[in-house]
This record gives structure tokens, sequence and C-alpha cells, in this order.
């Protein structure tokens, strides 16, 4: 996948998260995420700011006393309280624009909207389908080094392998699962994961009771 490809799947995927932010009921709006303590609205009120302006950030930051997940959080809550329509067409009208966060690229847009799709749409039960090669794609990212919350650490001992995309990483007992899945393991969404692992190594990523 190259750039172009991926702000078109950047863009794809928003309008689909937009069309199905649209039918939500007030019930799941409220309902929680995947992100502990973040509500749907919430996530759906951070993707809002993928486009912000180094003149936005700075206030965000300083408020904030330099904490970027303080940053986040707290922008997220703010704009939660804005009127759902607006939440909506900021998230739709992103599409067909290549601006971005500054210091991020592409990769980590496609990286953002593909998985909070998933921290949305998982728990209220509407899943989200990602395209395997843009899963991949981003899972190709997330892997490398360099990455801020580099995952290779947390998968020592087995291999990553998906069954529906050309995609595979790390080396030991096989864990096979659908790329979307993997995608959620290497950003700690380990629990939604599970149900979809499968193969020898499955259980070496199976929390202890």
């Amino acid at each position: 996948m190259n750039e172009d490809e991926a702000w078109r799947a950047i863009d794809a995927h928003r309008e689909r998260l937009c069309d199905l932010l649209d039918g939500l009921s007030g019930d799941e709006w409220r309902h929680p995420s995947l992100c502990a303590g973040w509500t749907v609205r919430d996530v759906a009120a951070h993707l809002t700011f993928a486009q912000g302006r180094i003149h936005q950030l700075l206030p965000e930051l300083l408020r904030a006393r330099g904490s970027l997940a303080r940053m986040s959080r707290d922008s997220a809550i703010r704009r939660a309280a804005r009127p759902t329509e607006w939440i909506v067409a900021e998230i739709r009208g992103m599409v067909g624009s290549r601006r971005h966060v500054q210091g991020v690229t592409h990769r980590e847009t496609l990286i953002d909207i593909l998985v909070h799709s998933q921290d949305i749409s998982l728990p209220i039960g509407r899943p989200l389908d990602l395209p395997p090669d843009a899963a991949a794609y981003a899972a190709d990212r997330l892997w490398r080094p360099g990455y801020r919350t580099w995952p290779r650490s947390r998968f020592a001992g087995v291999r990553l392998a998906a069954t529906d995309a050309p995609w595979s990483a790390g080396e030991g007992a096989v864990v096979h699962a659908p790329i979307a899945a993997i995608l959620l393991l290497l950003t700690g969404r380990t629990e939604a994961a599970l149900p979809d692992l499968s193969g020898p190594g499955a259980k070496r990523l199976t929390p202890t009771p």
C-alpha cells in the first residue's frame, strides 16, 4: 500500500464510521468503549482532533501540563460536550483532506481511524470490518521500531500470523488471527482480540485468572 492508497483507505473508513455514528441511539453513544474510562462519544470526539493544528494543540498541551495522555483525554471530554451532529460532521468533513496532526504521517492517521473505529463499534455489537490490506499496512507501522508504543517486547516467544492477509511477525509459537484482531493486539486491546486467536501461541497471550 502506498501513501495515496492509505489516504483513500482513511477516507473510506471515515465515511463508514460516520454512517455508523449517524445511526446510534443515545444509549450507544453513552456506552463504554474499548478504551478504559472512555465512552463511545468520547472516542468519536477524540477523532475530531485528527487535523488539529499547532495553534490548537499548544493551549491544550499547556492546560494538560505537558501530558499528552491528559491532553488527549481532556480535549476529547470538552469536544464530547458538543452536539452529536457536530461530532459526526467534523469527522465527515475530513474526507478528501490530507491534513493531519503535526508530527505524524498518513500511517499514524490510518492507525488512528482503524483502531478507534473498533473501540467504538465492537462494544456496542456493531462490528465495523477493517480492510485487510489497510489493517496490514497499519500493523507494519506498529511493529516497526520507533513507534511510540512499540509492542514487540509484549510478544516475545510468539509469531503473529494473519489468516486473511499476507502479514506475519515475531518468532516462536504461532498465533493465528484475522489481521483486525492482530491490530487490536498490537494496540493493547488484548481482551477484545482473544476470541479470534488460535494456534499454539494463543495461550501465551491469554491473561492468567
